[in-house]
């Protein structure tokens, strides 16, 4: 009986032990005993990271082995985009981007991949609305508002954003064309520290990810003006979208895509697309995407593969017309 007692109390702690752990496993499916990597070119705590850690619980289930989570951050994602590229062929190493993966041919004098030709992928996983969002002191309660106080006010009107080319940078780059007004640019390092800017009304207003600012909106400290993407973000679900409010073929959001090298055999790709749309399915990795105002694509690789052409030519454009430097 003691001995019975012991076991069970053992396995108690086992079980405890493989819930805590951030590597699961679970029964195999052709991937053998090795650990899968899933890289993260971007820092831990970021919305492709969060995204990335909860997908990678699911794909362990489903491969049947470790799955490990690795930040290789660096350069706007270019370092550890350049790891994935050179990875084997073999599914063992595969990774989450963003939309930075098709802007940072524009930005950067040279990258040591092709953003297109040296990766294969594998399924759009969903896209991040931005909103459009401004200190409480600018006079202006709506777009239309906004948009008459810029051309009042030529050239006055300071916008922040998270760096030249980033995604933030663009979507109000873009605003700024389809309005037809003249405001200026204020690069940050980061969301954070434009976010922190925004609170303190050192710059004017700007646009942010959803999930950056739904707390500072809910409590009166930033206003919100609208939505960037085609339909209204479900966290913000009274925010109209910039189209609803006068600019109708304005619509832009960032996205996150599950990503090989280039090589990754079509039966190997079609593994991991099926992986995805499992993990998509279940009530963790949907509630963890409805939390962050996340739309679910979940594309195939056929419709990921000519989603990234036309990304890539969409945001080309837009840096030219941005005046972002290369760096």
């Amino acid at each position: 009986m003691h001995s019975f007692s012991s076991k069970r109390r053992l396995v108690g702690v086992m079980m405890a032990a493989a819930l805590a752990a951030p590597i699961l496993t679970a029964s195999a499916q052709g991937f053998g005993e090795k650990t899968v990597r899933l890289i993260v070119p971007l820092a831990a705590g970021s919305t492709v990271d969060a995204i990335a850690r909860v997908m990678a619980n699911q794909y362990a289930k489903s491969m049947g082995h470790p799955v490990v989570v690795e930040n290789l951050v660096g350069a706007g994602g270019i370092t550890g985009t350049a790891q994935l590229v050179r990875a084997p062929k073999d599914g063992m190493t595969i990774g989450m981007v963003s939309s930075n993966h098709v802007i940072n041919p524009s930005i950067y004098k040279s990258i040591p991949f092709d953003s297109i030709k040296d990766i294969v992928p594998i399924s759009v996983i969903g896209t991040v609305p931005l909103v459009l969002v401004t200190h409480p002191s600018v006079p202006a309660k709506n777009l239309k508002e906004l948009i008459a106080l810029a051309k009042a006010k030529p050239g006055e009107l300071n916008y922040g954003s998270a760096g030249n080319g980033s995604s933030l940078h663009l979507a109000a780059e873009m605003f700024k064309s389809e309005a037809g007004i003249d405001i200026r640019h204020v690069p940050y390092r980061g969301t954070g520290p434009l976010t922190n800017d925004l609170l303190g009304g050192q710059v004017q207003f700007g646009f942010v990810s959803v999930t950056a600012v739904a707390p500072h909106i809910k409590a009166g400290k930033l206003r919100a003006i609208a939505v960037s993407t085609a339909k209204r973000a479900s966290i913000l679900p009274d925010v109209p979208t910039v189209a609803e409010q006068g600019l109708p073929n304005y619509s832009f959001d960032a996205w996150i895509a599950l990503v090989g090298p280039e090589g990754l055999p079509a039966a190997t790709v079609n593994r991991l697309y099926h992986d995805t749309r499992t993990a998509l399915a279940t009530h963790e990795v949907q509630e963890s995407l409805a939390s962050q105002g996340i739309m679910v694509i979940g594309s195939g690789p056929d419709a990921a593969t000519q989603f990234f052409k036309t990304e890539l030519e969409k945001h080309t454009k837009l840096v030219k017309q941005s005046g972002a430097r290369l760096e």
